[in-house]
């Protein structure tokens, strides 16, 4: 009878120090690099995204992502500039100046696009489309479309609690528009390049029914993932 061969343990290898200190600086390079130009990580502030979002939700959103219809987007503010640049320039808000288009100015200097306030807010048209709202009804094109994002028990909550806030008699969740009513824009279609958005809680969102169209320059990533609070995760 064969005795049965046994075959030989390949030796272990082992890292050395340098290489244990190559390998990671190069994952802390790739995680940088992913974090400052692939992924963002943002916490909601504000009531424009309620229900759907509310202040301290934290989220993963991606740059450089395809901008569609009905995302929920992270921007650079048009016509606002950030706190800290507020401070360190020492600039007040009656020297800053919106001229639209996504153009904001601090005397003769643009301010730059990562010194702005964070938004964020729903993309509702896309270039070349045509918006018009009636009676919290959207058409987009010419057509009617849905909003399933648009909570009816939480609008007609919002209503009441704004008509007592400002002793108005508001009838309508979305106030009745057509881009060549908005003063901001005051256009037939979106222009190419540029996106036309609103937050979901329109009764009190400052968006471009305000501030007008935003240059693709001015949305710094696209919402992909809601990931905490843990029991509200949801992928976008």
């Amino acid at each position: 009878m064969e005795e049965s061969m046994k075959r030989p343990r390949p030796p272990k290898h082992t890292l050395s120090a340098w290489q244990l200190l190559i390998f990671a600086v190069v994952v802390f390079i790739a995680t940088t690099f992913v974090m400052t130009f692939v992924v963002s990580k943002d916490t909601v502030s504000g009531p424009s995204m309620e229900p759907g979002l509310s202040t301290g939700d934290r989220l993963i959103s991606l740059q450089h992502k395809k901008v569609r219809r009905n995302d929920i987007v992270v921007l650079y503010a048009p016509d606002e500039a950030s706190s800290a640049y507020m401070e360190h320039t020492g600039a007040k808000n009656s020297d800053l100046t919106y001229v639209g288009n996504g153009k904001l100015f601090n005397g003769d200097s643009l301010v730059p696009l990562k010194s702005r306030e964070l938004y964020i807010k729903r993309v509702i048209g896309l270039p070349g489309d045509t918006i018009r709202s009636k009676n919290d009804k959207l058409y987009i094109n010419g057509k009617r479309v849905k909003q399933p994002y648009l909570n009816k028990s939480f609008m007609e909550a919002a209503i009441k609690r704004y008509n007592i806030a400002n002793g108005t008699s508001e009838k309508y969740f979305t106030k009745n528009f057509s881009l060549k009513t908005i003063t901001a824009s005051q256009t037939a279609k979106v222009p190419a390049g540029e996106y036309f958005v609103m937050g979901d809680n329109r009764i009190i969102s400052h968006d471009s029914t305000a501030f007008g169209f935003v240059p693709a320059e001015n949305i710094q990533s696209v919402v992909v993932w809601r990931y905490w609070p843990i029991s509200s995760w949801k992928f976008y």
